[in-house]
């Protein structure tokens, strides 16, 4: 069995890498793996894989630095990026949304359920892919009203001030699907099904998360919080 998805490890315990990889090889994945940060940085500009499972603890660049500067390269912005960790706490995955990443699965993890979970976050990559590509009739420039902000779907920039924004891959989603309908309320139910899809289950402060993170790029005063609906862009 076979597919097209590349997935890359990243764990210092040889012992986890080589149970994730034999698991997920038997389901027909593309798997490489990595032990530091460093090298995950090296083996994904290589390779673009699709997602990557990335542990939180680890010597000398842990999973939130190594997540940060992933995200700083416009070739792996469309990279779902999960982290694969035994800490659960709160402001651990809250560190781990602002750096960039898409998922948090909490170890161990059971076989089956993992690869459930692998399933829903490539359908998540298949979902964005299409969101992008049908937002706004298929433009591959959208403009903002007045013209302050442009988004380059082809090249995963933002364009402000002719100064070029690399965001990382759902504050892009998520800004892309403002920007197409200005004025339009998008409810917060409206965002998860277009960003993340039905089928994923994310905490209810990940959208909070990514709209602070966006403000802090683009500028506090473009996306609007419309108490107890949701969001929207406006100039």
């Amino acid at each position: 069995m076979e597919n097209d998805y590349t997935i890359l490890l990243v764990d210092d315990e040889p012992d986890i890498l080589e149970f994730l990889s034999y698991n997920l090889k038997k389901e027909g994945y593309k798997v490489h793996k990595a032990q530091t940060g460093k090298e995950a940085i090296k083996t994904a500009l290589e390779i673009i894989p699709h997602l990557i499972l990335l542990d939180v603890m680890m010597p000398e660049m842990d999973g939130v630095e190594t997540c940060e500067e992933l995200r700083s390269y416009p070739e792996l912005q469309k990279c779902i990026i999960a982290f694969l960790t035994a800490r659960a706490e709160d402001y651990s995955q809250i560190a781990g949304f602002e750096a960039g990443a898409d998922d948090y699965i909490t170890k161990p993890i059971k076989p089956k359920l993992l690869q459930s979970r692998i399933k829903a976050l490539l359908k998540r990559y298949a979902i964005g892919e299409q969101s992008l590509s049908n937002t706004a009739a298929n433009q591959t420039i959208l403009s903002s009203p007045l013209g302050e902000l442009t988004i380059d779907k082809e090249r995963y920039l933002v364009i402000k001030a002719n100064k070029e924004l690399v965001l990382p891959k759902k504050e892009f989603e998520l800004l892309t699907l403002l920007i197409s309908k200005p004025e339009k309320v998008f409810t917060r139910e409206d965002i998860f099904r277009s960003v993340w899809g039905d089928d994923i289950i994310v905490g209810d402060r990940t959208i909070d998360v990514h709209i602070r993170k966006l403000r802090e790029k683009i500028g506090e005063n473009y996306i609007r919080t419309i108490k107890g609906v949701g969001y929207k862009f406006s100039e």
